[in-house]
């Protein structure tokens, strides 16, 4: 009995490891959400994500204001909204200029905040990538195609176009709270036991025919981050780098949390890309911007229109839609009574919201451990911005421009 305590302590502590169930235990708790998720690092394995000497900032044209709105029969502003979801930054951009910018809570401008699910918009962008890159032929291929790990498994045999709409049918409960939920046996495996993901993932079995309804499942994007693996023949952070970082010229270094340190490690495809605000907002700007970014077009010609609105019924916001004051398109959410406007959406809390019509984009990190019931008032507070910051009508977005930034002998800084 005292050696089977002995060896279990060890297995929770390991002393000889950076990462331990002891400190993802302990870094998980509520009172520690905040710091926790500005330092993924620390608990979890990861690879890095670099930028490079191309590197810019946006342009800084800063109007703080107080921005209010009414929810059901009270007067808010987004300082309360922010306040009560424990926000730690908040970004707005119009017409390319960040004209709002906040940070709270111990976070700065250098702090790599978690974005959750809003990864999973990142590897929706890396399909479009693929496809614009010739890899992928259309979204009617089936999954095994590219990943043959998943081959003979209903995930293998479910198209892109499935994986990506949220509609693959499969047997899977995505509730966080519910202790033995498939989400929780998910990162329990992958965190905790160090397993391979794509092989936890391969044994989730389908109960209903694909194409019929709206369930988001955290699986679905795991296979596409297995897909986007198998295109390019690589891993993912380096994928990231290469097609998404490099292009965009983000000027934070960035990194994605992985099942096990070192080069062996796989990413958890589904969430956890660690970035700061600035560059969340800049990936906004680039789907404002239809895709095109310094006059080169990255996205097929049509993909975000497609991705950021439904493609079916069930996917449509409404009163008896399944996820309340939000549907779906292609791993975008699309708001009720959606007018140019769609996010990327994360747990506890973290947005990037983009409006069309006003040409604004939002970035919002936070640790709000009632974010699911802070769904309506945060779409209100995100619209709230957008009207005080936005045009009335804006025809054509504007493309950010590179900035001369100040080198390490001095050079010139255009920057405010």
């Amino acid at each position: 009995m005292g050696a089977a305590i002995i060896i279990g302590a060890g297995w929770f502590y390991r002393p000889w490891s950076d990462y331990s169930p002891a400190e993802i235990q302990a870094a998980t708790q509520p009172e520690r959400l905040v710091e926790t998720f500005s330092n993924m690092g620390d608990v979890f394995p990861y690879r890095a994500i670099n930028s490079t000497e191309s590197a810019r900032e946006l342009q800084r044209n800063l109007q703080p204001a107080t921005v209010g709105y009414r929810l059901g029969d009270a007067d808010r502003t987004v300082e309360d909204w922010m306040d009560d979801s424990d926000t730690t930054g908040l970004m707005v951009i119009h017409n390319g200029e960040v004209v709002h910018e906040i940070y709270r809570l111990g976070a700065d401008a250098d702090t790599r905040h978690t974005s959750w699910s809003v990864g999973k918009s990142f590897v929706a962008t890396l399909i479009a990538m693929a496809m614009q890159d010739g890899r992928i032929a259309n979204l009617d291929q089936s999954a095994e195609m590219f990943a043959p790990q998943y081959g003979g498994s209903d995930y293998g045999d479910t198209t892109l176009r499935h994986l990506l709409m949220m509609s693959a049918g499969m047997d899977f409960e995505e509730d966080y709270n519910a202790p033995n939920s498939d989400i929780r046996r998910l990162f329990l495996g992958a965190n905790i036991y160090g397993q391979n993901i794509d092989g936890l993932v391969s044994e989730i079995e389908r109960n209903r025919a694909p194409g019929e309804d709206l369930h988001y499942v955290s699986a679905n994007t795991q296979v596409l981050s297995a897909v986007v693996r198998g295109v390019y023949n690589d891993n993912l952070a380096n994928i990231v780098q290469e097609r998404i970082w490099q292009p965009l010229g983000m000027t934070g270094e960035a990194y994605w949390n992985q099942n096990i340190p070192g080069e062996n490690g796989m990413a958890i495809g589904y969430c956890c890309l660690n970035a700061t605000l600035e560059d969340y907002a800049r990936f906004g700007q680039f789907y404002l911007q239809d895709g095109i970014w310094d006059g080169e077009r990255l996205l097929p010609e049509g993909w975000v229109t497609q991705a950021t609105r439904p493609n079916a019924p069930f996917q449509e916001a409404g009163p008896n839609s399944v996820y309340p004051h939000r549907g779906y398109g292609l791993h975008f959410w699309v708001p009720e009574n959606h007018d140019g406007e769609y996010f990327m959406a994360g747990v506890y809390g973290q947005y990037v919201w983009v409006d069309e019509r006003r040409n604004v984009v939002i970035a919002r990190t936070a640790a709000d451990t009632e974010w699911g019931g802070r769904t309506e008032e945060s779409i209100i507070a995100m619209r709230a911005l957008a009207a005080h910051y936005g045009d009335a009508v804006t025809a054509e977005p504007t493309p950010v421009e590179p900035v001369m930034q100040e080198d390490e002998t001095g050079g010139e800084d255009e920057q405010d």
